[in-house]
């Protein structure tokens, strides 16, 4: 098996774009090959529209690190208080947004593939994302490069 890495990228909230990013990023600088497979809703991490822009959602989310009860979440603009609060946290730990670790990825090597599939189903159109994707991915290339990966990673 290569060093190799390859990520699935499932999920479009704030919250959930920094996980395989940072693996991503940290992993090339290590010297790893790397993939990120952007999947469904994970599609919003590289969507020209909305990765500069990820929200947070509070509700059902339990480890929410807000001191009132999680179905205080439910109330209108909740969101966008715990988008607020997130970035705080980064930008107070000196963290990069969303863009700038796109852009370290990119600049160190991880491949960056949407899910030809999702874009299909969704009916995105691929000129909508970012130009550090490259070409669309089917299943079976991502499967191909991930049966030769050490550590694969569902996010």
């Amino acid at each position: 098996m290569a060093d190799r890495v390859a990520i699935i990228a499932s999920k479009g909230t704030l919250d959930m774009a920094y996980p395989p990013l940072i693996l991503a990023s940290t992993a090339a600088a290590m010297g790893v090959e790397v993939g990120i497979f952007f999947t469904f809703y994970g599609l919003d991490i590289v969507n020209k529209k909305k990765y500069a822009n990820l929200k947070v959602a509070p509700v059902g989310n339990p480890a929410m690190p807000m001191p009132v009860p999680n179905i205080i979440g439910m109330l209108p603009g909740m969101t966008a208080v715990a988008t607020k609060m997130m970035k705080g946290m980064m930008k107070k730990a000196n963290q990069p947004t969303v863009p700038e670790l796109i852009k370290v990825c990119a600049e160190t090597g991880v491949k960056l593939w949407p899910c030809e599939l999702t874009l299909q189903v969704m009916s995105i159109n691929p000129d909508d994302l970012i130009d550090e994707v490259e070409k669309s991915c089917g299943a079976a290339t991502f499967l191909e490069f991930a049966l030769d990966a050490k550590v694969s990673l569902f996010i």
